[in-house]
């Protein structure tokens, strides 16, 4: 499938957040109308572009893989976009830890697979919508990330649906220096 765009980002081989870094620094640059194509191998980049375009008032087309490239196709809406929100509440991934509530890892399932912290619940960003249900309302929910961008577009989300006792931990899964847990079906979720 072939998809008409003004501009092309190439953005294959970057982990979250380089491809939304660049999407944002490439869309800066474009006229009101314009469509901008970025070519990105990380298959969180489908979830957080989505993201990132609603949070900033772009037009998210939609998403083609070829092989193993996901190009997602944005349109620059207005040349007054909002500005980007960055959520308030945040947490240290140690505070966090050690406080009563959930951890709900938002990275890839293959992310999680490799390491994650103990009891940790995985729903990626791309599925959380869909699996709002499993989430409790009244529950602090501690959301984490490789590096706090992808968990701070989750935390929005969280709120936007009704949760009202989320954080964004931060700096993320990067900065990590406890026990890591490998993948076991049972934490899945």
């Amino acid at each position: 499938m072939s998809i008409k765009a003004d501009f092309q980002l190439d953005a294959k081989g970057l982990s979250c957040p380089m491809p939304i870094v660049k999407t944002k620094k490439v869309m800066a640059d474009l006229v009101d109308g314009q469509i901008l194509e970025v070519s990105a191998t990380d298959k969180g980049s489908k979830a957080d572009i989505a993201a990132w375009a609603e949070s900033v008032g772009h037009q998210y087309i939609g998403t083609v893989e070829e092989e193993s490239v996901l190009k997602h196709y944005i349109r620059k809406c207005s040349d007054d976009t909002m500005d980007e929100q960055t959520f308030e509440r945040t947490i240290e991934l140690e505070e966090a830890v050690e406080r009563e509530g959930l951890i709900l890892d938002v990275r890839e399932e293959a992310e999680f697979a490799f390491g994650h912290i103990k009891g940790a619940k995985s729903i990626p960003m791309g599925e959380l919508e869909a699996r709002l249900s499993e989430l409790d309302k009244e529950q602090e929910v501690y959301v984490v990330c490789r590096t706090g961008k992808r968990s701070d577009l989750a935390a929005q989300k969280l709120t936007a649906h009704g949760f009202t006792k989320i954080f964004n931990v931060l700096p993320g899964m990067t900065s990590w220096t406890g026990d890591l847990t490998s993948f076991s079906s049972a934490e899945r979720g």
